[in-house]
This record gives structure tokens, C-alpha cells and sequence, in this order.
């Protein structure tokens, strides 16, 4: 475990969801505040499809939630060792569904300094489920 400061989780958050919630509260155990840094929509279009929600209505969704205590909307895609000092951020929690060439273009410089802790994904859920279970229930 990090030492017990500031956490930094970045994320899409769109359709919130149990996963989400679920990295939320594991990435809080890892110090005393939780920052979350939220994607904004041209960067998330820029590798997957454009979120549902705004950038607005999720960062709104993100901060009702208990284990969040800081939300940064239009976060970084690539978090740097600069970005962490200029935040007060000790390490950073991902899901370990990142391939290595994943975790080098996004985190590599946090990653090299031993900075990022990768946590178990909850499997079962996901906003591209989520959406097609959506379209199921629309065309039922």
C-alpha cells in the first residue's frame, strides 16, 4: 500500500456503474484522498466510441460518489510524473484490464517511477454491456 496520501484514479465514468464504484472504494484504501481525473469526450472518442453522457453529467455523477473527494474534469489521457507533483498525488490506481502497451502509453513515466497500482477489474460489468443490453431491451 501507498503511503497514506493522495490517490489518483482517471476514468471515463460513463453509464456509472457498480465497476466503476467498485475501483472507486479499492483505489480510497490506498491513502487518505481520492482524485479523480475524468476524460473529456474528445479524448475518450479518440480511442473508443464518444461517451453517452457529457463530460458534464459525468463528472456530476463522479463527485456524488462517497469515495470521491476531488474530481478534475478534462483530465490528461497520459498521466506524468509533472502531472502528479502539480496535483499532490502520491500514486495511481488503474483496473488491470490494461495490456503493457497500454499501461506504457498511458502511464509509463508513473509506472517507471513505481507510482501506479493496478487492481483487480470487475468483470460482469461494463458501459459497452450496459449499452447492449440497452439496445436488447429496445428491440424486445
Amino acid at each position: 500500500m501507498a503511503e497514506r496520501g493522495n490517490v489518483y484514479v482517471d476514468m471515463v465514468g460513463d453509464l456509472f456503474h457498480p465497476g466503476h464504484v467498485a475501483l472507486l472504494r479499492t483505489a480510497r484504501d490506498f491513502g487518505e484522498r481520492l482524485i479523480v481525473g475524468v476524460l473529456s469526450d474528445e479524448v475518450v472518442a479518440g480511442y473508443k466510441r464518444r461517451p453517452i453522457m457529457t463530460l458534464t453529467e459525468r463528472v456530476a455523477v463522479i463527485e456524488a460518489c462517497r469515495y470521491v473527494d476531488v474530481v478534475l474534469p478534462d483530465a490528461p489521457y497520459r498521466v506524468t510524473n509533472e502531472f502528479l507533483g502539480r496535483h499532490g498525488i502520491d500514486v495511481v490506481v488503474h483496473g488491470d484490464d490494461l495490456t503493457a502497451d497500454a499501461v506504457e502509453e498511458v502511464f509509463g513515466p508513473v509506472a517507471a517511477a513505481g507510482k501506479l497500482q493496478l487492481v483487480r477489474y470487475t468483470a460482469g460489468v461494463s458501459t459497452t454491456e450496459l449499452i447492449q443490453r440497452c439496445r436488447a431491451a429496445a428491440a424486445s
